[in-house]
C-alpha cells in the first residue's frame, strides 16, 4: 500500500503548516491534495465535490500561504450562500491563520449589526467571508474596497443558484479586479453555473471528487446528537451497556487520542492512543494487543488507523465527526470484517448536522438516532454483572467452608443477620464502581428532518426563512421551559460600560465551552460586570478556558456568582436594564423589506453569533 500524501508534502507556508500541526491534522483529503498545488501556483480551479469533503481547507490553506499581512485591504473574498456557512468558513480561516500575527478575517451577512462591520472594515481586514446580499451592500456603500483583491472563492455555487443569488454573484464578480484568481466549488454543475465558469474563470483546472462511497449492509449505523460538555458522559454510558469485543474510537487530532485514552483508563477501561506521533513499533504493539484481547479500546486518528484489520473490532465510534464523507466510510470499514456484523456510532454536535446529512447522502444509507442508555439502564446492567459474578462463583464449587465458618462466627458474636453481613460485603465490593448510577439526563438535540433544519440551507441573508418572513423581535417570542435547579449562576467581568451585548457573551461561551446557545440561561448586564446562568457540572478545564476568553477585549474571568461585592450595581445600586432570558435556536433576522435590494434592514441583536458561537476577536 502506497504511503498517503501528508500536508508536509505540499508547498504550504511554514506558519500555515504550524497551525495545521497544532490542531493535529496530518493528511489532506482528496479535494485538498488536488486543489492546493493549483491554487498555490495562482491558477483558477473548478472543484466539483460534495459538502463535507474538506473544501474549506482546500482553498483556505493555499490562499493563506500567499497572504501579504502588510496589506490591510481585503485580499481574499469568499462568497457563501448562508450566514451559517459564512461563519463556519470564517472560523476555519481564523484557525488556520493562528500562526500569522496580525491576521484579520471578517464574516459579513444580513441580520448582523452593520455598525460593527463598518468599523472592522475601516480598521482593515485580510479576508472577507460574506453572503452575496450583504457584500453588495458594502460595495454600494463604498465600505468594501476590492481594488487589491487577489483571490475570490465561490463556495457551494449551486446552492447560491438555488437560492436566487446567481445574478448577485455575477454583479460582484464584475466589481472585482480582472486579475483576480478565482476558485469555484459546486456539488453539481447546472447550466447557469457552467456559464459563470466560462465567463469569469481563466483556464480553470477541473477537479472532480466522485462520491462513490458505500458502506456494508452488515454495519449498523446510528448517531447521537450531543454537545461538547456531554460527549464523555455519553461515551461512558455506551461503553457501560453496549456489548462489544474490540472498539476503535476516532478523533480528529493526535492530542485528543492521548487525552481521551487517559480519561477512559481512569474510568477502568483498557484503552490506548494510536496516532502519528507514535513510532511504528509502538503502533504495531497497540494493534497486536487489540488483536489478542489484551486491549479493548483504541483511540485513533484517521492516518494512524489506516490499514488496521482486526476481526474482533465489533464497534467503531466517531467521537469527532469526520469532515470528509470518504473518511467516514474508511473509519467504519474497520468493523464488520470477515463477514461479521458491526456497529458504527456517530457523535454529532448541533452545529454539525450538515455533515451528518452529507454523509447520509454520500453513503446512500440512513443513519438512525440511537437511544442513549439512562442512569437506570446502566444501574440494571451493573447489577446484572454483579449478580452474575455471585452465580459464577457458586457454580465453581470452590471450597467456601472457611468463609462460611468465619461469617457464622461473626454473625453470632455481633448479633447480625447473614443478610446484613452480605449487604456490607456487597457495599465494600462495589465501592470503586457503585451499582447505583446517578447521571444527569442528557436529552438529544431536537431533530427535525426537514430541509430547513439541515444546516439552515433555506435561510438566506435577506429575510430568514420562507422567503423573508419577519418573526418579530426575539424578546417577544415565548421562552422555553428550563429547570433552574440544573443551572448555576456565574459572574463575568464585562458589562454595559464595556459595550458588551448578550450576543457577545453567548457567542464567546458557546464557542469555547461547546454549550449550544439555547442551553445558556439568563444573562443580566450590569455596569461593570454581568451574570449568566449555565448548566450545572461544567468541568474545571472548561472554566479555566472561559476565564481567558475575551469579550470586547476584556477577559471574562468567569467565577461562581456569590452575590454583591463592594461597588457592585446589584438591585438597589442600579438595576440591569433587561433580563435576557434563555436563548432559543437561531433565526436569520436580517434581510430586505419589500424585496428592495437597496433598502437593507439591520437587526442590532446578533442572532447569528448566538447560534453559531462565533464572535470575531477585536483583532478581526
Amino acid at each position: 500500500m502506497s504511503e498517503p500524501i501528508l500536508f508536509t508534502d505540499l508547498a504550504l507556508s511554514e506558519p500555515v503548516l504550524k497551525a495545521i500541526q497544532a490542531v493535529g491534522y496530518e493528511a489532506p483529503s482528496p479535494i485538498q491534495a488536488a486543489a492546493i498545488p493549483v491554487l498555490l501556483q495562482g491558477g483558477d480551479i473548478l472543484g466539483m465535490a460534495q459538502t463535507g469533503t474538506g473544501k474549506t481547507a482546500a482553498f483556505a490553506l493555499p490562499l493563506l500561504s500567499k497572504l501579504d499581512l502588510s496589506q490591510n485591504d481585503p485580499q481574499i473574498l469568499v462568497l457563501a450562500p448562508t450566514r451559517e456557512l459564512a461563519i463556519q468558513v470564517a472560523e476555519a480561516f481564523q484557525k488556520y491563520a493562528s500562526e500569522l500575527p496580525g491576521f484579520h478575517v471578517l464574516p459579513i451577512y444580513g441580520g448582523q449589526d452593520m455598525t460593527s462591520q463598518l468599523r472592522q472594515l475601516k480598521r482593515g481586514v485580510h479576508v472577507v467571508v460574506g453572503t452575496p446580499g450583504r457584500v453588495m451592500d458594502h460595495l454600494r456603500r463604498g465600505s468594501l474596497n476590492l481594488n487589491n483583491l487577489k483571490s475570490l472563492v465561490l463556495d457551494e455555487a449551486d446552492e447560491m443558484l438555488r437560492m436566487g443569488f446567481i445574478d448577485d454573484v455575477e454583479w460582484i464578480l464584475e466589481h472585482t479586479p480582472a486579475t483576480r484568481q478565482t476558485a469555484l466549488f459546486s456539488a453539481t454543475m447546472p447550466r447557469e453555473i457552467r456559464k459563470v465558469c466560462d465567463n469569469y474563470l481563466r483556464d480553470a483546472k477541473e477537479i472532480k471528487i466522485a462520491s462513490t462511497q458505500s458502506t456494508g449492509d452488515n454495519i449498523e449505523q446510528v448517531y447521537w446528537m450531543v454537545s461538547g460538555t456531554n460527549k464523555l458522559d455519553a461515551l461512558t454510558r455506551i461503553l457501560e451497556v453496549e456489548p462489544f469485543d474490540g472498539m476503535i474510537i476516532f478523533v480528529r487530532t493526535k492530542t485528543a487520542t492521548v487525552e481521551l485514552a487517559e480519561k477512559l483508563e481512569a474510568r477502568g477501561y483498557s484503552a490506548s492512543a494510536l496516532n502519528g506521533d507514535m513510532n511504528q513499533q509502538l503502533r504495531e504493539r497497540a494493534i497486536d494487543r487489540l488483536k489478542t484481547g489484551k486491549l479493548d479500546i483504541v483511540i485513533a486518528t484517521d492516518v494512524a488507523a489506516r490499514g488496521i484489520d482486526v476481526e474482533r473490532v465489533s464497534h467503531v465510534v466517531n467521537y469527532d465527526i469526520p469532515y470528509d464523507s470518504e473518511a467516514y466510510v474508511h473509519r467504519i470499514g474497520r468493523t464488520g470484517r470477515a463477514g461479521r456484523s458491526g456497529k458504527a456510532i456517530l457523535f454529532v454536535a448541533p452545529r454539525e448536522k450538515r455533515l451528518l446529512y452529507t454523509i447520509e447522502k454520500a453513503t446512500k444509507k440512513p443513519i438512525t438516532l440511537m437511544e442513549l442508555p439512562s442512569g437506570a439502564t446502566v444501574t440494571k446492567h451493573r447489577i446484572d454483572q454483579f449478580t452474575q459474578q455471585i452465580t459464577d462463583t457458586l457454580k465453581e464449587q470452590a471450597d467456601l467452608s472457611f468463609f462460611n465458618d468465619l461469617l457464622a462466627e461473626y454473625s453470632h458474636a455481633n448479633d447480625v443477620s447473614p443478610e446484613e453481613i452480605a449487604s456490607a460485603l456487597a457495599f465494600l465490593l462495589q465501592r470503586e464502581r457503585p451499582l447505583q448510577v446517578k447521571f444527569t439526563d442528557i436529552k438529544p438535540e431536537r431533530e427535525r428532518r426537514d430541509r430547513d433544519d439541515r444546516g439552515g440551507r433555506d435561510r438566506d441573508d435577506r429575510g430568514g426563512r420562507d422567503g423573508g418572513r419577519d418573526r418579530g423581535p426575539r424578546e417577544d417570542r415565548p421562552r422555553r421551559e428550563r429547570n433552574d435547579e440544573n443551572m448555576d449562576r456565574y459572574r463575568i467581568e464585562v458589562g454595559r460600560n464595556h459595550e458588551a451585548r448578550p450576543g457577545d457573551i453567548v457567542g464567546a461561551i458557546a464557542n469555547e465551552a461547546g454549550i449550544e446557545s439555547r442551553f445558556i440561561g439568563h444573562i443580566k448586564l450590569h455596569d461593570e460586570f454581568s451574570t449568566v446562568d449555565l448548566p450545572t457540572g461544567i468541568s474545571k478545564d472548561t472554566l479555566a478556558k472561559l476565564k481567558k476568553v475575551r469579550v470586547r477585549n476584556r477577559p471574562l474571568e468567569i467565577s461562581l456568582d456569590t452575590g454583591p461585592r463592594g461597588g457592585d450595581d446589584y438591585p438597589g445600586r442600579g438595576k440591569p436594564k433587561r433580563d435576557f432570558g434563555p436563548r432559543e435556536g437561531g433565526r436569520d433576522g436580517g434581510g430586505y423589506r419589500d424585496g428592495g435590494r437597496d433598502k437593507p434592514r439591520f437587526n442590532d441583536r446578533d442572532n447569528a453569533s448566538k447560534k453559531s458561537g462565533y464572535r470575531p476577536k477585536k483583532s478581526d
